[in-house]
């Protein structure tokens, strides 16, 4: 699509006409600066909800065993600054449980998404194994309802074989979610936004991890569906001097060592602020065309703030989103597919 030449606008025109996402802020032509506002919210796909282009994941305070306080100092404090996603799933440990303690009070602020498939002790793709989850995240989360719920990382033959598919349509059909999506990459993600049976896809896309912009996306812009983007900034990888211990850091970080990017390589990665590495990588993200939210997950109280600062400097420039873009192309091997 074509890209504005100025940074007023996040992907206008087209991809919105198509139902897509996009940003629709202005920025001030007359000054450098920009100015606090209020969080862009994006349709998502063809439902009903309307979604803030930043929203929370909960893996980190469930695997991090975040204390109970701070989460719910985290999840107010990016409440009252106009985050309306939340994102969880029960295998994160007691990130539910946490989520729910926190904020299940103020239930109508914010549209809340799980994931099934990988409980302790479940049975996998069921019918029962994912009505038993559903059930049990809703206790968890204290809610007799979520807003999304969705396949986490299932295979492509357990999709095929269908029964997985039929137990997400009979929870919405039984009012225990409003909304059914399948979170995972590659030709399993492909599968799902082919069948035309999910409302929402769930896949990585980052500046190392950019399969998706050509696998998935442009068929989930023609189905209508609400697109979250895992893993928008890449864990960070950049941060580190040698490869990481584990995780996605390991295989991001690798693609980070031969893609080379100027802005993350060298000194560049210790700069902060609208042009520093985490906002580039995060305005890269936002700029994907049907991308709707970007979810990044912390423990730290202050960090949703200070992400919100980063998005709100709009757009990348046309050159530098299409010069990351381009040296993907150049440099990516086959093996570089989504990590799930």
């Amino acid at each position: 699509m074509t890209m504005p030449s100025t940074r007023r606008d996040f992907l206008l025109g087209s991809v919105a006409s198509a139902a897509a996402c996009a940003f629709s802020a202005q920025l001030s032509a007359s000054t450098s600066l920009w100015l606090p506002r209020e969080l862009e919210r994006r349709p998502f796909g063809k439902t009903d909800m309307k979604v803030a282009v930043l929203g929370f994941g909960g893996a980190e305070i469930g695997y991090e065993r975040t204390d109970q306080k701070d989460v719910d100092k985290l999840l107010h404090g990016a409440l009252d600054a106009g985050m309306n996603v939340v994102d969880t799933a029960e295998c994160y440990l007691d990130s539910e449980v946490a989520i729910g303690k926190a904020i299940s009070k103020r239930r109508k602020d914010y549209h809340l998404f799980t994931k099934c498939g990988h409980a302790p002790g479940g049975d996998g793709w069921t019918k029962a194994a994912i009505s038993k989850s559903l059930d049990r995240s809703l206790v968890r989360l204290q809610t007799d309802h979520v807003d999304l719920f969705q396949l986490h990382s299932c295979s492509l033959d357990d999709l095929k074989k269908g029964e997985c598919i039929e137990a997400m349509e009979a929870a919405r059909k039984a009012g225990k979610t409003r909304y059914i999506g399948y979170s995972g990459d590659g030709k399993a993600a492909r599968f799902a936004v082919e069948s035309g049976r999910f409302d929402a896809l769930q896949t990585s896309c980052n500046v190392a991890d950019q399969e998706c912009v050509e696998l998935t996306l442009p068929l989930a812009i023609a189905k209508g569906m609400g697109v979250i983007a895992k893993r928008p900034i890449a864990n960070v990888a950049w941060r580190h001097d040698e490869a990481p211990k584990n995780g996605y850091h390991v295989e991001y970080w690798r693609r980070l060592q031969q893609l080379s990017y100027d802005w993350a390589t060298g000194d560049a990665r210790k700069k902060e602020g609208p042009e520093g590495t985490v906002a580039t990588a995060m305005r890269f993200t936002a700029m994907q065309p049907g991308v709707c939210v970007l979810i990044v997950g912390t423990t730290k109280p202050e960090r949703f703030a200070e992400n919100k600062q980063l998005i709100e400097a709009g757009p990348l420039s046309k050159e530098l989103h299409d010069a990351i873009r381009a040296r993907w192309k150049e440099i990516a091997e086959p093996g570089w597919v989504g990590q799930t």
